[in-house]
């Protein structure tokens, strides 16, 4: 989710939600503690020179049981911070403190924020002999007259 599209969201909500992909929810006390614009610049594997930004939320919660953060105040941190920190409409990444600091999409559904599972990928599978993933083909979908023939690049094997 970019910046305009939770800005988008907030305007339209009452309260905000968070869910975790669990399911359970941070509880409605927490913070927005950071709204932030982190920069990535780093060689992959394949020595390929890359350089990646997010907008990054930090939620963390206390025993301060009496604020709650509404939607208008968030949608003006989040401007404050495009402003002050020069952001583009940048991918937001969330920060939650479980068993340790996660870092997780955002998503919308309903009512509730997201927070998507990120996962680790390898930039240069090309370049380090990983082997491209498989087009799978359902058999089914062969043409019968061509059933007997298996021409290069026709998905039949």
């Amino acid at each position: 989710m970019k910046l305009s599209e939770i800005k988008k969201l907030l305007n339209s909500l009452e309260t905000i939600a968070f869910e975790l992909p669990d399911g359970s929810l941070v509880p409605r006390h927490f913070h927005v503690t950071e709204v932030g614009k982190v920069s990535k610049h780093f060689i992959d594997c394949g020595g390929t020179l890359r350089k990646e930004e997010v907008a990054n939320f930090q939620l963390w919660e206390a025993d301060d049981y009496d604020h709650r953060l509404n939607p208008e105040k968030l949608v003006s941190i989040i401007e404050l911070s495009e402003k002050i920190l020069e952001m583009e409409d940048l991918e937001i990444e969330v920060e939650y403190q479980g068993e340790t600091i996660g870092k997780y999409g955002l998503d919308f559904k309903g009512e509730s924020f997201l927070l998507t599972n990120k996962l680790t990928d390898c930039l240069a599978k090309d370049k380090c002999g990983i082997p491209a993933e498989k087009t799978k083909v359902n058999l089914s979908f062969i043409n019968k007259e061509e059933g007997n023939s298996c021409a290069p690049g026709s998905g039949c094997c």
